[in-house]
């Protein structure tokens, strides 16, 4: 008989993930767009992301092992608290220290907190639900993490443009502990496992044994793991560092209207990802991970709009619904590639191996992000005037890694 997806506890976790990544997605929103409100620099905000990126790639691990030995509910609570205790430590901290200190050490906080809650969530996913259910499940995460993202930066931005940055992070604390107090109910079947020697020797043969596991029992997952990294270098950085740079530094726009068309625009990320886990669960017995290579490519060719619009037109608005327009359309297309690929992963793994195995996949595919943000941060910053240039330089360095791993997603 055919487990049913929505059971109580998995119903538990969807809400509360609605209600912790709206939380996430309104403050990584908002302090970002601070700094470079307050400092113009394109540089600077690439290095301040990449630097907040870098806890979020080794902490992923850490997250896989405690997720795999302890209470994945526990996790979950600990964590949206400890959150919600940070942004407040910001919010006293943010008139009496150096802007760029505090703001660079608590998004590395939070992106530290992320890498490590994020398997967690994955992890819980086959102990709530039957294999065949699996490909929804992950669909449904991810909806309800697009939805989050896109709700997150459009009232993050009408708040942030209205009122300033305190009512958007008092907002994200009630969202943190609102989210901790519903996980709390929630009830995740737990096997403990027994340790041999310390912690560190524990922590030691954990990670040997996934990464075993990946590059040796099962080496197509570690090859598509370094696709993800070249597309995460020179796509997805290109999108995260060029989206607010373009729209709130370079586009003609009064800074009123290009924070909250940066919103808007972030908005429409997070409706593509909705779009495309909605196919994704729709379609679920249709697709086939064999060509997900097919999906990368029609993301590169998405990029080269943006470049043409940025070179043939001096109408902000154009390039501004141009952006939007094709960042929606990668966002869907990515969504569905993640789904299909996390699937096969879970699928793939054995139980006591999986938040392991995702949490070593998510930091090795994470590991090229900080780089790709530092990159494209000095990229446009030296190619002031000439911003189309860095992103057709994306489009064309990504279009090349997907024709490539095209064949090699066909033997998946």
């Amino acid at each position: 008989m055919e487990k049913k997806l929505f059971t109580r506890d998995f119903t538990l976790v969807v809400i509360g993930q609605i209600i912790s990544l709206f939380g996430n997605a309104a403050i990584r929103f908002a302090l970002p767009l601070y700094l470079l409100n307050q400092t113009g620099s394109s540089a600077l905000y690439g290095t301040v992301m990449a630097c907040a990126m870098v806890p979020s790639v080794l902490l992923s691990p850490v997250g896989g092992l405690i997720a795999d030995r302890v209470n994945k509910r526990n996790v979950m609570v600990i964590l949206d608290f400890s959150t919600a205790g940070l942004v407040c430590l910001f919010m006293l901290l943010m008139g009496h220290m150096n802007l760029v200190l505090v703001l660079t050490v608590t998004l590395m906080l939070l992106y530290g907190i992320a890498g490590a809650y994020q398997p967690t969530v994955q992890a819980s996913v086959p102990a709530l639900v039957g294999q065949e259910q699996f490909m929804r499940a992950n669909a449904v995460i991810n909806v309800i993490s697009s939805f989050a993202s896109m709700l997150g930066p459009v009232l993050g931005g009408i708040l942030y443009s209205a009122y300033g940055l305190i009512p958007v992070l008092e907002v994200c604390i009630v969202s943190f502990v609102l989210s901790a107090v519903m996980e709390i109910f929630i009830r995740i079947p737990y096997q403990r496992q027994e340790s041999q020697g310390s912690i560190l020797q524990t922590a030691r043969q954990d990670l040997g044994e996934s990464v075993r596991f990946i590059y040796k029992d099962n080496p197509l997952i570690g090859q598509g793991i370094l696709v993800v990294c070249g597309i995460n270098l020179f796509l997805s950085a290109m999108i995260i560092v060029g989206l607010p740079y373009l729209i709130t530094e370079v586009l003609p726009f009064t800074a009123m209207q290009a924070n909250r068309l940066y919103g808007y625009a972030q908005g429409a990320l997070a409706a593509g990802g909705i779009i495309g886990g909605i196919g994704a669960g729709v379609l679920a017995d249709k697709l086939q991970v064999t060509k997900v290579g097919n999906l990368l490519i029609a993301g590169a060719v998405c990029v080269f709009p943006i470049g043409l619009a940025l070179l043939w037109t001096d109408s902000g608005m154009v390039v501004y619904v141009t952006i939007t327009i094709c960042c929606f359309v990668i966002m869907s297309i990515s969504t569905v590639f993640s789904v299909q690929i996390i699937s096969f992963v879970q699928t793939q793994t054995p139980q006591n191996l999986i938040g392991k195995v995702i949490a070593v996949a998510m930091m090795a595919s994470m590991c090229a992000q900080p780089l790709g943000n530092a990159m494209y941060g000095f990229l446009f910053e030296l190619c002031k005037g000439w911003e189309a240039a860095v992103v057709l330089f994306a489009g064309m360095v990504s279009l090349v890694i997907a024709v490539g791993a095209r064949k090699l997603f066909m033997k998946l």
